[in-house]
């Protein structure tokens, strides 16, 4: 008997005030129930919308011009316009029959509010960049920062930690706990995640989210990437290569100077002959 593995929750991140669609795909055709529902950290599930494959309806509080219901092409969009921090919360989307339903997907939608430094309490990530080796690890920190002293760190939080890699559309969570902060300092809890980087499906960029005071706050990233070592065998090539240019450099000079002198030597022996022949001409003959 195989046991069903749990899908993992995406991640997407939506600006303050923009608009922004989530997707759920049908996996059939026939006729069948379909419900989008809302949970928001430390409140009950709500219901946004119900009805069936061929009409869904908003529910009470969400039947308003801020939410949209639509069907494409074997899919249910939601849309929600100008997005807020109400409406950062976890989205499912669930389908099937009266006797059996299904949850076919979640997406954790998170508003960023560029106003988050301005607030007592805010998140920082570090580093910014990462390279690392295939086989080799990293270690990423995620601190909770506050502005004053009233507001100091307190002692529980949910932290969670999302990748998003190369061509994936959403990041998902891949570490998630509870428990107190690795460090405390007076002003702030760090908390790290240590990853080994196998290959380059480990490469993309690291969130992290720390859920407080009813809100969650989030970092603005670490980008990790692999580097290729050098290999010996490049360096052995390479010196080799050099020493070639060397010695065909020195041929080449080497060739060029041998018929200067020929040519010297060629002018001296008939300067040689020249004197010869002049004093040949001046000696007196002797007559008999």
């Amino acid at each position: 008997q195989t046991r069903d593995v749990p899908h993992q929750i995406s991640l997407t991140v939506a600006e303050l005030g923009n608009n922004f669609t989530l997707t759920c795909p049908l996996t059939r055709d026939k006729a069948g129930l379909f419900y989008w529902f809302k949970l928001k950290f430390g409140y009950m599930v709500q219901t946004v919308a119900a009805g069936t494959f061929d009409k869904i309806t908003l529910k009470e509080q969400f039947d308003n011009s801020k939410f949209t219901v639509t069907k494409g092409d074997a899919q249910y969009f939601l849309k929600i316009t100008n997005v807020s921090k109400e409406d950062e919360a976890t989205y499912f989307c669930q389908a099937g029959s009266a006797y059996t339903m299904k949850f076919i997907s979640g997406t954790l939608l998170a508003v960023n509010d560029h106003k988050n430094q301005q607030k007592p309490v805010y998140v920082r990530q570090s580093p910014e960049t990462e390279s690392v080796q295939p086989g080799g690890s990293v270690t990423l920190q995620c601190s909770l920062l506050s502005k004053n002293k009233e507001n100091q760190c307190p002692g529980e939080h949910s932290v969670y930690w999302f990748r998003a890699g190369s061509g994936e559309s959403h990041p998902g969570v891949i570490y998630t706990h509870r428990n107190r902060s690795d460090e405390q300092e007076e002003r702030s809890c760090v908390y790290s995640l240590s990853k080994t980087i196998h290959n380059s499906s480990d490469t993309g960029t690291y969130y992290c989210a720390v859920v407080t005071c009813g809100e969650i706050l989030f970092g603005e990233g670490t980008k990790v990437e692999t580097r290729q070592e050098l290999w010996p065998f490049v360096i052995v090539l390479g010196t080799l290569l050099a020493g070639f240019v060397i010695v065909t450099v020195a041929l080449i000079i080497s060739r060029n100077q041998k018929p200067v002198c020929k040519h010297c030597n060629g002018e001296v022996t008939a300067s040689n002959h020249a004197e010869h022949d002049r004093s040949a001409q001046n000696q007196p003959s002797n007559v008999v």
